[in-house]
Parts: C-alpha cells; structure tokens; sequence
C-alpha cells in the first residue's frame, strides 16, 4: 500500500523552458508530516518545493508552506509567484478574462493573497500571464565598515566593490547581506567563501546576494547572484524575495537612472545555466521605496506523483 500525492513542476521567472528557477508544487499534502515535506524538498532537489494547503485565514486563497532542501522559509519569492501561476491555471481562483477580454497585457486577471509563513502574501496575475507578489517595505541594516574582508570572502578585492555604495542587510520578509560589485564581468568572477561571510556578518539570514548596474542590457537593468548554502541551495537562479530589497536598494541610493513608473530588470542565474529575469516595481516616496512589486513569468514543465508507503 502507498500513498500518492501530485505534483506540478514549473519554472519560473522565465518565458521558455529550462530557464528561470524550478519548483515543485504539490496540490493537495493532507497528511504528509513537517519531516516528509523536508524529505520530499530534498529529494526534489530544487531551491525550494511548495506544499498548499486549506487557508486558516477567509482572506487567503491558500496557505503555502515552503522548504528548500535543508529547512522550511517563512517566506519566498519564486515559489509564492510559481505557485501563485499553477493556482491560478487549475481555476482555484476566478479570472475574470474569462468573461471579457482584458484591454492590456498589463490589466489584471486575477488578484488573491497566499497565506505564507509571514502573512497574507497579495499576488496578481495580468493578462500576459505574469504574475506580481507585493512586498512590504524594505528595511535595511547600518552598513559593514569591513569591507576589503567582504571583497576577500567573495575571492574579490575592494577595489571590485561599487564605489560609495554601502554593504547592507535588507529585507522584506527574509534577510539578505546585498553586496554592490561595479560590473557584470565582476559578478562573474566572484568565488564566494560562505565560510569566511558568515564569520563577517552572522546571524539569520537566507543568503549573500551581489549585483551590479548592467548598462550594456538597459538603463533599469542589474546582473545578479545569490549563494544560500545554508538554506541547502548553492547558487539560486532567480531570487524574488531578495529582488524586493533590491529594487529599494537600487532606487533609494539612485545606483541606476530610473523615471516613473519605476522598474527595475534583475538578471539572475546566468553564470549557471539558468537565465531568469526578475521585474521589480516600486514607488519613491520622499526617497524610500513603497510599494514594492516583484514579478515575472512562468512555465509549465511537468506533471507527476510521488509515492510514499503508508
């Protein structure tokens, strides 16, 4: 005897198969225990695997709970905007296109929030079939004085960082150490030594994230790179709960030239095969970031089903 459980595997923040970041949603997990989602997370052996469930709150349209190979995340980007996509595509929420036509690519479809380890998670799907996750307001640390050591832990000097652009925490839900490198070419380069981060900067935090202006790809755009071999992943190939923290990052401290409406392109997991872009935007209210959006595409991969014994 055994039981089985369906899945959906996606990839997200991309427009093509085998880009972007993978994610393994399973539909309906009644009756798998917290240690088998982690197994199953890490048997799947993506950045993360969602599992939804009943919401316990009226609002929500589900509660989504979130592991990566090595522990459950309160919070996260690509599985809340994947997920957030296979909901929506298995009509567990109304789309109103589907009695009329939307004028443009841009006008919404379908609004819900995902209950997730930080709250009510607000997602929109447009009629191009991207989807949005709003984020709370990013908060930030003061900045490391420290920083030929942070260089050296990436195997890079100081003279790699982007000039009189700090080195900070920042999060919108999950903390991320953001480290501002002066080109793409330098982002590449970088050999980080995780060992050698976190004795610089412990405490709780998802990952290390570097980025750096891509002007050769557009005004609004920076090439990006996450390592969170903490939380189990090595390199993630699109990020979405750090690219809020970003987006505020790049516009409070005026990195790229930006004009209203605000958005700001991250290009993530090119250095490893996986090439995502990331779409951020965001309002300047008296030089803070509000408002934030976080958003992208995503494409069906496969269906199966995992069998347990009982």
């Amino acid at each position: 005897m055994s039981r089985a459980y369906r899945f959906v595997q996606v990839d997200v923040f991309t427009d093509r198969i085998f880009g972007g970041n993978q994610l393994a949603v399973f539909l309906e997990p009644d009756g798998l225990s917290d240690a088998e989602m982690q197994a199953i997370a890490r048997e799947m052996n993506f950045a993360e695997t969602t599992f939804v469930f009943k919401p316990t709150q009226a609002s929500a349209t589900a509660r989504v709970r979130i592991f990566t190979p090595w522990r459950e995340l309160p919070f996260a980007g690509h599985p809340t905007v994947g997920t957030a996509w296979v909901l929506a595509n298995r009509g567990a929420v109304p789309r109103h296109s589907r009695t009329r036509r939307a004028s443009t690519p841009s006008e919404s479809v379908a609004e819900f929030a995902l209950e997730e380890g930080i709250g009510l998670v607000p997602v929109r799907l447009d009629a191009d079939d991207t989807v949005w996750m709003s984020h709370r307001d990013a908060e930030f640390g003061p900045p490391l004085s420290n920083r030929a050591e942070v260089a050296a832990s990436l195997g890079l000097t100081e003279s790699d960082l982007l000039r009189d652009a700090p080195i900070v925490s920042g999060s919108t839900g999950v903390q991320f150490l953001f480290v501002p490198l002066n080109d793409p070419q330098t982002v590449d380069r970088a050999q980080p030594n995780l060992q050698a981060v976190a004795s610089i900067f412990p405490g709780d935090r998802a990952g290390v994230f570097i980025f750096a202006p891509d002007r050769q790809r557009g005004v609004a755009h920076v090439y990006s790179r996450m390592f969170a071999p903490d939380i189990g992943v090595a390199e993630d190939a699109a990020t979405g709960s750090a690219s809020g923290p970003l987006g505020a990052y790049v516009a409070e401290r005026g990195i790229l030239e930006v004009n209203e409406p605000i958005e700001i392109v991250s290009l993530q997991g090119y250095r490893i095969g996986r090439p995502s872009t990331i779409r951020i935007r965001l309002d300047l209210r008296e030089g803070r970031a509000t408002n934030i959006q976080v958003g992208g595409g995503v494409v069906p991969v496969l269906e199966g089903e995992l069998q347990l014994p009982e």
